[in-house]
């Protein structure tokens, strides 16, 4: 196995985020759920920090930082404030990432500048009403005419959408290819017949934004066509495949915050004239939610190793996204439990860590079809 332990470098980076997100994130958490509104604030915190091009390309403007980085800057974020999580990772691994893998020298010369600056912001476009884990089933079009793409459909629960500088959107050219008709398209807010309705009554990360994106005849210059066309489905996957690790490292910092709110109530909290902290029972608890955190971050941490050094980990990837979903929904679980009924209130805050937590075994991939990625890779391995 590669070497997990963190380098001087990467513990300076954990520091100094942990710095911000203990700062600026997590005093402002519960005012931005309340109030369900995207933070500016802590958008500016984090391209003060240089988190919004961290990833990114030095030529860019970004750090040419590796998925290491990626998730140690993603934990920190997540463990402050989930919301703010989910901005960063839907701009930097999704819509950003997407640009610079696949766009031409153009493309990326005229857009990544100001997303690794963190004055715009990225959105990326995949799912629609009727196809999220059936993503290749699509409906959005795509017309050429007269040297124009014309788009027309809708997408739905898209992160960053109302507050984006580019949109990375999917859409088909000809249905009948299934998925070899997709293609990737930069759209830019202000585009005629582009449609952007914010989504509001999430259950949880209702700090980021979240919007349903429609499309009546609009006009996509050729210059935006990422890559080449009818290999958008396959952009997508590569790109799913590799954010992941990003999304186990947002579910480890969440598992964490849980954490360390449990054991801060737990040491505090007295019944039968001690500490709740020294009865067996909580202990198990506690030392459950650690042991998954860890087990969670070390999956996390080598997935991230192997892509940095350019070996398979799209198993890998998988499975640090299932088991850190899930520990973190389980950790978030048990926190509100070793609160009693005062976690179920607001003012504990662990009730929004639970809310937030949800969502992490559904978007990019849900537990089901992470399940099935590894076991395709289990049956590969294993041929009878």
């Amino acid at each position: 196995m590669s070497n997990l332990l963190l380098n001087e470098e990467e513990k300076m980076l954990q520091s100094l985020v942990r710095d911000f997100a203990d700062r600026e994130l997590a005093p402002r958490a519960r005012a931005v759920d309340e109030s369900e509104r995207f933070s500016w604030e802590n958008w500016q915190g984090m391209a003060r920090l240089g988190l919004t091009g961290i990833s990114l390309d030095s030529q860019y403007g970004g750090s040419g930082a590796g998925y290491r980085q990626v998730a140690i800057a993603a934990e920190e974020v997540a463990r402050g404030d989930a919301a703010a999580s989910v901005t960063l990772i839907a701009h930097l691994s999704l819509g950003s990432s997407t640009i610079q893998r696949f766009g031409n020298e153009e493309q990326k010369q005229r857009l990544l500048p100001s997303l690794a600056a963190g004055k715009g912001i990225a959105a990326w476009a995949l799912t629609e009403p009727g196809s999220g884990s059936d993503a290749a089933a699509l409906q959005t079009t795509a017309a050429k005419r007269n040297g124009r793409y014309y788009l027309n459909g809708s997408k739905i629960f898209i992160t960053n959408a109302e507050v984006a500088e580019s949109i990375v959107v999917f859409a088909t050219q000809d249905r009948s290819q299934g998925y070899r008709g997709i293609s990737a398209f930069v759209v830019q807010p202000g585009m005629p017949g582009l449609t952007i309705t914010p989504m509001h009554g999430k259950l949880g990360m209702r700090g980021s934004s979240t919007c349903e994106v429609a499309f009546q005849d609009t006009p996509v210059p050729a210059e935006n066509l990422l890559g080449e066309e009818g290999r958008g489905f396959r952009y997508a996957m590569e790109i799913l495949d590799s954010s992941r690790i990003s999304i186990a490292a947002q579910c480890v910092g969440i598992g964490q915050a849980a954490l360390e709110a449990a054991v801060r109530y737990a040491q505090q909290r007295q019944t039968f004239g001690k500490p709740i902290a020294q009865h067996q029972a909580v202990q198990f608890m506690l030392a459950d939610m650690a042991a998954q955190v860890h087990a969670a971050r070390v999956c996390t941490t080598q997935a991230a190793t192997l892509k940095d050094q350019g070996l398979p980990y799209v198993n890998e990837a998988s499975i640090a996204k299932l088991i850190a979903s899930e520990m973190c929904v389980q950790a978030a679980s048990q926190a509100v439990q070793v609160h009693g009924g005062v976690g179920y209130f607001k003012e504990a805050g662990v009730e929004r860590i639970f809310r937030d937590a949800r969502v992490t075994t559904i978007y990019e991939g849900t537990s089901e079809v992470q399940r099935l990625v590894i076991a395709r890779q289990v049956l590969a391995q294993y041929p009878v």
